[in-house]
């Protein structure tokens, strides 16, 4: 996952819109909108701004689980489902 895919994960995961976020952080909607498509890179000045604005520290935008897809299919479960695959695998 790149720096804009990144940012677009975790926009989405806090629910906030790229023009809301990029007011927060003090930075171009349009830049954000190019970073986010792969189309411009950021500096860390300004991925600080933003990480700010999402409440997350530069450690933590960089923490990549190695198997994100598999996070994101654990995220799309309700809390019962999330029991129910705990059981089973402790069971293994």
């Amino acid at each position: 996952m790149d720096v804009g895919e990144r940012i677009k994960f975790l926009r989405a995961k806090v629910d906030i819109s790229q023009n809301a976020l990029a007011e927060k952080a003090g930075v171009s909607q349009t830049h954000l909108r190019r970073v986010e498509l792969g189309e411009a890179d950021i500096t860390i000045g300004h991925l600080q701004l933003i990480c700010d604005a999402l409440g997350i520290s530069l450690k933590d935008f960089f923490n990549v689980s190695e198997n994100v897809e598999e996070a994101t299919a654990m995220s799309n479960l309700t809390p019962r489902q999330k029991n129910l695959l705990i059981e089973f695998l402790k069971s293994l």
